[in-house]
């Protein structure tokens, strides 16, 4: 699995540390919170046993902490 994801990586121009299983998950995770998926339903999907490691994926940062921010105002 971990070649085929590597391969199907690089026919997509994807490099560097997130062009990997871990990376692609990763991905998936911030992806469904930045769509508005609940984090307790996010952790039943990524199977997490608890919700501190769900939670790092609602983490903002850069642009998505500012743009959260604009939406309180």
């Amino acid at each position: 699995a971990y070649r085929w994801i590597k391969r199907v990586m690089e026919k997509a121009d994807i490099t560097g540390p997130q062009a990997s299983p871990k990376g692609l998950r990763h991905g998936y995770g911030i992806h469904a919170v930045r769509s508005g998926v609940q984090l307790h339903m996010l952790q039943k999907w990524m199977g997490h046993a608890s919700m501190t490691t769900t939670a790092i994926y609602a983490n903002a940062v850069g642009d998505e902490e500012l743009e959260i921010a604009d939406r309180m105002w």
